[in-house]
């Protein structure tokens, strides 16, 4: 019942932080936060799953109540972990944590309810990555939704109204057409099935078991929801052409909120893509192994390029987001032990990452009160710690070894270079390989101009050091990149142990 507690304990925790004054609401908010950490921590010390949730596997922590019935189809309160869900699990604990701690600084106007709802957020966060059924799964799916919302809309920059309405717009229509999807797929099994358990419905559509809905055939269904699935995912990831919300949503939000945003939300799209698209439908997958690789490589060779042509720091890192995603399903369409497990542990590298690199832009932020290229230089000599920390995040991204960023895209080119499910799959692992190239020189373009030479600064602000609530998360995120970094089997093993009966189990295709 450890799961189940993690998340009543967030959801409790996030209804006291609201109750709060707010002179110590922040406080408040980051002292319960260390719960589900503590809760996650031993979750992975204790880890005994052994495969794949969803094809057979028995996963950890599993608890399975019958709940209701339902159209028809019985509904359960069933949770579980496998090497897939936990380091999710243990990310949104520890990235909330530290992102309460950084907006201690920043949020000066309505804490109780800024913090509550950042913890219910984390609690859905919790739900979306253990829930093993699918009505409870999309529960928290859409509930995630809400806080984010409010937390852009309400605590955002000047167009935080514009943002927040775009990305609630662009999310929702998303999951509708994921939803469609999905329960096609559920009512084209027919008698096969009997609940919105994930793991049957894998099962069966993994069995073939799959038949015709309306008249539709069983072959045409599979890839109209195929892509229905896939492009209802895509928004949240974001890749190419379905990125433009995320922009505009990272400039506006706070920056703990940013931290938020690019370390654990996106990876929610990513890891749906891997839970539905991937895992169910494999074949349907494989067909589509091309044009997959293609957008994969499309969303990292453009992101990176946006980049390059920004001068606010924010859409810098933003951009450099819809790049690193595109690694992550170059992975995952790879079809092999490294390059789906590579992915995953990728999504993981990418959330300390760039929640390093949001958090340190918004501590820049907070003393200089601006974000552009142009406005400041030699940052370094009045802010030598989180310039470093900066710095050194910044090569993390670039894939320096011993850095959690590099184990990720090692283990994914090694993975996409020996993939057969396309013959083109090595040529596309080349081209995306050049956006290393792109994101070395658009971040050392920026970090040249605003942390190095003499102080400048257009802003009439006083630049001094950051306070230790501000540099002391920023420490245990660096410290958390180079240890994975180090020691990438601290979550690779368990990541390979989820992953190798997924391939095994519709036939290794490497």
């Amino acid at each position: 019942m450890i799961i189940e507690a993690l998340i009543a304990i967030t959801f409790v925790a996030s209804m006291a932080v609201l109750l709060a004054p707010n002179a110590w609401a922040g406080r408040l908010a980051a002292t319960l936060s260390l719960l589900p950490v503590v809760g996650s921590l031993y979750m992975w010390s204790r880890f005994d799953a052994t495969g794949n949730a969803l094809t057979g596997g028995t996963p950890a922590f599993e608890t399975t109540v019958q709940w209701l019935e339902l159209g028809g189809y019985t509904l359960n309160w069933h949770v579980g972990v496998d090497g897939i869900g936990l380091p999710l699990v243990v990310l949104t604990t520890v990235l909330t944590t530290l992102a309460v701690v950084s907006a201690w600084a920043s949020i000066d106007d309505r804490q109780s309810q800024f913090y509550g709802l950042m913890l219910f957020m984390e609690a859905n966060l919790l739900g979306v990555f253990t829930a093993l059924d699918f009505f409870v799964w999309f529960v928290f799916w859409e509930a995630v939704l809400l806080p984010m919302y409010f937390l852009i809309g309400v605590w955002g920059g000047p167009r935080r109204k514009y943002a927040a309405i775009k990305f609630f717009v662009y999310t929702n229509i998303a999951s509708l057409a994921m939803f469609i999807g999905f329960i096609a797929l559920v009512f084209g099994l027919g008698d096969s099935v009997s609940s919105l358990d994930m793991p049957a419905i894998a099962g069966a559509l993994r069995a073939g078991e799959l038949g015709s809905l309306y008249g539709i055939p069983a072959a045409t269904l599979r890839t109209v929801a195929f892509v229905a699935m896939f492009l209802g995912f895509a928004v949240k990831v974001p890749i190419v052409p379905f990125h433009t919300w995320l922009p505009d949503a990272h400039v506006e939000a706070p920056s703990p909120v940013s931290v938020m945003l690019a370390g654990v939300l996106l990876k929610m799209g990513t890891y749906a893509l891997l839970r539905f698209n991937f895992t169910m439908l494999p074949e349907t997958a494989t067909q589509f192994a091309a044009p997959i690789a293609l957008i994969a490589v499309i969303s990292v060779i453009y992101g990176a390029m946006l980049a390059l042509a920004q001068q606010d720091l924010k859409r810098i890192v933003a951009y450099s987001s819809v790049s690193s995603m595109g690694y992550v399903i170059l992975g995952l369409i790879a079809y092999t032990t490294y390059g789906v497990g590579g992915a995953t542990f990728q999504m993981i590298a990418h959330g300390l990452i760039s929640g390093l690199m949001f958090m340190a832009v918004g501590v820049i932020y907070n003393t200089t009160h601006t974000r552009m290229v142009g406005d400041m230089s030699g940052m370094a000599d009045r802010m030598p710690v989180t310039t470093g920390i900066l710095v050194a995040g910044a090569f993390g991204y670039m894939g320096l070894p011993l850095m959690a960023g590099f184990a990720g895209e090692f283990f994914i080119f090694k993975g996409a270079f020996e993939s057969t499910v396309h013959a083109a799959m090595p040529l596309f692992t080349a081209v995306a390989m050049f956006g290393i190239v792109v994101v070395a020189g658009y971040l050392l373009f920026a970090m040249q101009r605003t942390l190095f030479g003499a102080f400048r600064l257009e802003t009439d602000y006083e630049v001094g050091p950051a306070p230790i609530s501000e540099t002391a998360p920023l420490a245990v995120l660096l410290v958390a990149i180079i240890v994975l970094g180090v020691a990438p089997d601290l979550f690779f093993g368990m990541i390979q142990n989820a992953v190798d009966p997924l391939l095994e189990f519709g036939g290794e295709l490497s």
